[in-house]
Formats: C-alpha cells, structure tokens, sequence
C-alpha cells in the first residue's frame, strides 16, 4: 500500500512539473515576453497537431520515420548483442577488435550522413543504416563492458560443472548481463529515433525529419514544434514498450524487484 501511494505521488509530482513548464510557457508566449516566432506556444502547438492527424500528410511520414527508426533499433541492437558476446568472451578477438570499434565510434557519425546516403542512396537504406549503427554501439559497449565486469567466479563454476561455451553463454551470461544490454538498448531508442531524423535532414521526400527541415525552412516554427512532440511521445512509447520487457526479463533478479518497488 505504501509503495502504491508512493508511486502515485511521483507521478503525480512529474505531471504538476510537467503541466507548470507547459502552463508558463504559454503565458510568456500569450503575454508577448516570449517571442512565439522563435518558440510558438502549447495552445498553437495542439491546434497544427490536431489538424497535422487528420490530414493524410501525418501518416505517411509517421509510417516512414518510425519504421526507420525500428528497424534501425532492431538490425542495431541484433548487431551490437552478437559480437559484443563475441568478443566478451573471446579475449583474444575482443583485444584485436574492440579497439577498432573505438576508433569508428569515436568518429562522429552524423557527419558521415551524407556518405552513407551516398552509399545507400536517398531512399530508406541509408536512414535504416544510420540509426542501426548508432544504436550498434550503443548496445555493443553495454554488453562487452558488461560481460568482462560481471562475477567471473560464475563461469569458472559452471566450467567445473562441465558446462559447454554455449551454456555458459545461453544460462550465465546472458542472463546476468540483461539489465547492463537493456540500458544500452534504452540509450539505443533516442539514437535510432536521432539517425532516422538526421538522415531524413540529409536527403528525403518524406519523414518528420524531412518535415522539419522543410518547416525550418519556411520558418513554420508551430509546426517543428508539433513534430518535435511527435517524436517525444514516439520515444515515451517505446522506452514504455522497453519498461514491459524489462518486467518480464528480470522478474527473477531480487535487486530489480526491490528497485522497481521504490
């Protein structure tokens, strides 16, 4: 019961924050101390939206974006899992390849958007394989860091006990290595939602990215700002989609338990 009534204050708290920050901004725009050139206001913002959903536009860019930024979320993560199980339990391979994945991650990705598009071409490939490599390394760093900090006294029981390098991997490794993968996985989400949008900046006929540009452009600041929102509540959904999972996959682990019941 106490943990029911102290959940529903941090919710409650959040929305007051939430609905003050929402409630300002629309006085200081309403009153003129806020220029609504530059920033429009939370009642204009509602009235594009609503006018942005019943027009056939809104889909079509919505059905574009968010499939770029899924499966970038899904070829990435797929990527980044494998091999860093990989190279995490293979030293060897991990010592020889890992600092080659540095140096690529620690060129900035979104300026080589343009080459990719090159590439790929200005269709949704190119989108697709932005937001999978960022969330590649994304999810990459939290499994080998992962991996090569958790108990290795795990494994070398498991060894004792005749367990097979798939074993070891299948019930040990993994398992104990979920709840670092999923916050990697997390951090994932914004990133293919970013590469998705970036790649639609560089070169694209539709997306809300695309939208955006062609907003700015115009300087429709109303409308950049709707599709900000959209994109907003597109990552809210999905790191919610992401909370359900992360329920289900620790269910087992007491630390997580307690944490959720905070």
């Amino acid at each position: 019961m106490k943990d029911m009534i102290k959940r529903e204050k941090v919710l409650l708290f959040r929305m007051l924050i939430v609905a003050s920050i929402i409630i300002a901004w629309e006085i200081l725009g309403s009153s003129g101390i806020m220029d609504t050139r530059y920033t429009s206001k939370p009642s204009e913002i509602i009235i594009d939206l609503i006018e942005f959903i019943k027009s056939r536009e809104f889909f079509k860019h919505a059905k574009i974006t968010i499939y770029e930024a899924i499966s970038g979320l899904l070829y990435g993560t797929i990527a980044g899992l494998f091999i860093g199980i990989i190279l995490g339990q293979f030293k060897l391979l991990g010592n020889i390849f890992k600092p080659i994945i540095d140096a690529l991650y620690s060129v900035p990705q979104l300026t080589l958007a343009p080459v990719y598009i090159l590439w790929f071409g200005i269709g949704l490939k190119s989108k697709i394989f932005l937001a999978s490599l960022l969330v590649f390394f994304q999810v990459f760093f939290a499994t080998i860091n992962a991996i090569r900090e958790m108990n290795i006294g795990l494994v070398e029981s498991a060894i004792l006990l005749g367990a097979s390098k798939s074993q070891i991997t299948k019930d040990i490794v993994i398992p104990t290595c979920t709840p670092w993968i999923l916050v990697g996985i997390r951090t994932g989400i914004g990133s293919s939602l970013v590469g998705a949008i970036i790649g639609e900046y560089m070169g694209a006929s539709a997306g809300f990215g695309w939208m955006i540009a062609y907003a700015t452009s115009y300087f429709k600041i109303t409308r950049v700002m709707t599709c900000i929102t959209i994109l907003l509540t597109i990552g809210m959904l999905l790191n919610s989609l992401l909370n359900l999972v992360e329920r289900k996959l620790l269910k087992w682990n007491p630390a997580y338990i307690r944490r959720d019941e905070k």
